[in-house]
């Protein structure tokens, strides 16, 4: 079987994902820092794996698109967590969901004007936009306001990384003393990777982290439609 056999990649690849992550949650459980989190570690191995192999990103993606398809059942799976905190979520959802509406209009808008600072192409800009939410829901709106999806999930994992270091640091200095304020930080912030630090942190900070993260999602969602209006 010859390295441009297209089976060969769809066997590969997978495998070769899989088991970079497994070393890399490892690696984290060893060295406890923010710069060997899997959700780093993880995309750096496989592109210079990709380099060393003289691969391409559609080679990679034809063997690993279904991992992105998982990506919709696992954020399904949030809902545990959440289900076992819905007596904070009832006593402060009008908290919340202004929380997640200013937080996902400023996350939108400075994309946008970031964007249009640098002067990028409008594809590019468009697709940087919902890069606050976690990823089945970036590449839904990112498609649908004219982004590239593909694009759209490398920038929603380069904030969840930067997101979730930067949360780490930003506890020592902001007086957030509720776990609710903790957990709306990473959730809003950071989605999938703010979460996962979140809930190293507590359960309940874990839970409101999720909670946010799928609330900011929603509403990116629904926004999306008026957002390509707004670009027109």
């Amino acid at each position: 079987m010859r390295w441009s056999d297209p089976t060969l990649h769809l066997l590969f690849w997978p495998l070769a994902t899989v088991a970079i992550y497994i070393l890399a949650k490892r690696l984290y459980r060893r060295w406890h820092y923010w710069w060997t989190g899997p959700l780093l570690v993880t995309p750096l191995a496989v592109l210079a794996l990709l380099a060393i192999l003289g691969a391409d990103y559609r080679q990679y993606m034809s063997g690993t698109h279904w991992l992105v398809l998982m990506l919709g059942p696992a954020t399904v799976a949030f809902a545990i967590p959440i289900h076992e905190q819905r007596t904070v979520i009832r006593r402060h959802w009008p908290v919340l969901l202004v929380g997640v509406l200013a937080g996902s209009s400023i996350a939108l808008a400075s994309a946008w004007a970031l964007a249009h600072a640098l002067g990028v192409p409008d594809a590019v800009g468009r697709s940087l936009m919902p890069r606050s939410t976690t990823t089945p829901f970036a590449m839904a709106m990112s498609g649908e306001i004219g982004g590239v999806p593909q694009l759209t999930a490398v920038f929603v994992i380069l904030t969840g990384v930067c997101g979730a270091a930067m949360g780490e640091v930003m506890l020592k200095w902001l007086p957030l003393r509720s776990a609710l304020a903790r957990g709306a930080l990473f959730g809003m912030a950071a989605h999938g990777a703010g979460v996962a630090k979140a809930t190293e942190i507590g359960r309940e900070e874990g839970s409101i982290a999720g909670l946010v993260m799928i609330l900011a999602g929603l509403l990116n969602l629904m926004l999306a439609p008026l957002v390509m209006l707004a670009l027109r």
